[in-house]
């Protein structure tokens, strides 16, 4: 394969997760984040870590998308599922949907491809051109 497809691959992939994940993102933005600190705040933590999520879900899918510190950004998301998971999905970790698949094929998703991008880099299509 040359560097090119690689280069496109690349970026599909940082471009498919940053959208997808800002779009969670604003949301956030919009609708606020109550649901959230009562989550943090039932799992014994401060309120204030809720805020957390707009650094996972809008930064850096920014970062991501653009290609501007993409590996960061993307540890970022990465973090930020493993705690969406921890502290709302735990009771799903080992559970199946309805239609047989994974019940958290969406956070599954999101967080290997954020793992993935971390190990890959962002490709030549990207502010950086790492």
């Amino acid at each position: 394969m040359n560097q090119n497809n690689q280069d496109l691959g690349k970026l599909v992939l940082r471009l498919s997760l940053g959208l997808l994940v800002l779009l969670h993102g604003v949301a956030k933005i919009t609708g606020g984040i109550d649901f959230i600190t009562q989550v943090v705040q039932g799992a014994g933590l401060p309120g204030v870590l809720a805020y957390g999520v707009y650094i996972g879900e809008v930064v850096a899918p920014v970062l991501v998308i653009l290609g501007l510190h993409a590996r960061i950004g993307a540890a970022v998301i990465a973090f930020n599922m493993l705690v969406a998971i921890f502290l709302v999905h735990s009771a799903e970790l080992f559970a199946l949907s309805q239609t047989g698949g994974w019940a958290l094929e969406l956070q599954g998703m999101f967080l290997f491809g954020a793992i993935a991008v971390a190990l890959l880099g962002p490709g030549n299509f990207s502010v950086n051109k790492k």
